[in-house]
């Protein structure tokens, strides 16, 4: 079977499990649906605001998995194949499928969550040239979130931030970011503005001062 052959199957199959909407599954086992409370998302941050830090984290681990680990597949693929666009195109499609698959999940009409986690999983498996611009974003979040108390605002700015993050530490390694490796700067564009743009909501809210803030207790 030709590594095209290979891709295209990993591809079909991460976007069905990429559509697997784990936040609502836990929820509804605890008899609650996110998509009718909170902020109705499906997502991580709405599942552990309506039932605590702990199903915050076993959702986000999970839609994080459904990232990382087809594009550590996919990375065993190409570790044999000749630098050119051809492996990084072939990685970003199994990257793309996934993110698409937990945004726009077949299972639920294509209304799904906005990404954060999953893209974080894709941020670890592709390493490590996103891996490394992905760990600085989040210590960007992380500021952030400390400062204004508000994950939507520090998920906001980090896929704005990442990009240009990943294209500033590519030039400074020397990686070959606007030949061999322009499919990973476009799918990073591309990325932070799918996930932006499904915060469009919560940009409202933040200018309007009525997005939802964790408090300390």
């Amino acid at each position: 079977m030709s590594i095209e052959a290979k891709f295209a199957i990993l591809t079909v199959l991460t976007y069905f499990v990429g559509s697997i909407p784990f936040g609502l599954l836990v929820a509804k086992s605890k008899g609650i649906d996110p998509r009718k409370a909170g902020s109705g998302n499906i997502g991580a941050t709405n599942v552990g605001r309506l039932l605590g830090g702990k199903f915050f984290a076993i959702v986000f681990t999970l839609d994080m998995l459904k990232g990382m680990i087809p594009m550590l597949i996919g990375a065993w693929l190409v570790r044999d194949l000749d630098v050119t666009h051809k492996p990084y195109l072939l990685w970003m499609c199994v990257g793309a499928a996934a993110l698409l698959g937990h945004v726009f999940p077949i299972y639920l009409k294509f209304k799904g969550g906005k990404g954060v986690a999953t893209a974080a999983g894709v941020l670890v498996g592709l390493w490590p040239y996103y891996t490394i611009p992905g760990l600085i974003v989040v210590g960007l979040f992380i500021v952030v979130f400390m400062i204004w108390r508000m994950v939507s605002l520090g998920s906001i700015v980090g896929s704005l931030a990442f990009a240009p993050t990943f294209a500033a530490i590519g030039v400074w390694r020397g990686w070959p970011v606007t030949r061999e490796q322009l499919p990973l700067l476009i799918f990073a564009i591309v990325m932070s503005l799918l996930i932006t743009i499904k915060h469009r909501t919560n940009i409202q809210r933040i200018l309007a001062g009525t997005e939802n803030r964790f408090r300390r207790k």
